[in-house]
């Protein structure tokens, strides 16, 4: 029976927590900070226009100096001073209204190209040490091969002198079994120990059908057996 319909005489009441104001979610601030547009969007950040040109010009540029192992960070470039180590970044910024922006990108690329000179003066130094190197590399790797080819050699042998054995005793298993599987040397008694049919259900089912002067037995057949004869005899007919 259900209690639902019965009313609520003392309803469950909460424990007064010692606890701050609540507020919901939604009342917290939010959107406190201004969005500015960023470039490509419209606005103060497409006034200026990048110049695609020396920027490749200088990825380039960081890229084979990264490469040549010759690559100086921008603030170690900038505080260290000397003509050994170049400065990729370290291009002369324009005076104060005395360069436009167009001289200052000229002179930027020309800057960055004579670093690409540098870069391939550098590379072909390196070519004649990196040729001793190479000798050596040939030279381990000869070694490697001969050990290579050593250590093949002997597992091709140890392979071979397995399927010797392998082969030599199948051959020999294989003449005890023609031996052994002979019936005119090996004679074997052939003699049956138990019939086909000692296991199965129905057994004796026509036994005192052709003998009518025998005795009768246990016939594993309703329909012959004694009983069900001596029942039809007696009630049906």
């Amino acid at each position: 029976m259900t209690t639902a319909h019965r009313p609520t005489f003392d309803p469950a009441r909460g424990k007064e927590a010692q606890r701050g104001p609540a507020y919901h979610q939604r009342l917290l601030p939010a959107h406190t900070t201004l969005k500015r547009r960023q470039p490509g969007q419209g606005g103060e950040a497409d006034a200026y226009k990048r110049d695609l040109r020396a920027e490749l010009l200088e990825a380039e540029a960081r890229h084979a100096a990264k490469k040549n192992g010759t690559y100086v960070e921008p603030e170690s470039a900038m505080d260290t001073s000397g003509g050994s180590k170049r400065q990729i970044d370290a291009v002369p910024a324009a005076e104060d209204g005395e360069e436009d922006e167009a001289a200052a990108k000229r002179r930027r690329i020309e800057v960055l190209e004579q670093y690409r000179d540098i870069d391939a003066d550098d590379s072909s130094e390196d070519s004649g040490s990196s040729d001793e190197d190479d000798e050596d590399e040939e030279d381990e790797t000869a070694a490697l091969m001969r050990e290579l080819e050593k250590i093949k050699k002997e597992r091709a042998e140890a392979k071979a002198k397995e399927e010797a054995e392998r082969a030599a005793e199948e051959e020999e298993q294989r003449e005890i079994d023609v031996a052994r599987g002979n019936p005119l040397l090996n004679s074997r008694d052939f003699a049956m120990k138990r019939r086909w049919d000692d296991d199965v259900v129905f057994k004796n089912q026509a036994r005192g059908t052709e003998d009518r002067n025998k005795k009768k037995e246990f016939i594993n057949d309703m329909l012959r057996s004694d009983f069900h004869k001596k029942f039809m005899s007696k009630y049906v007919r």
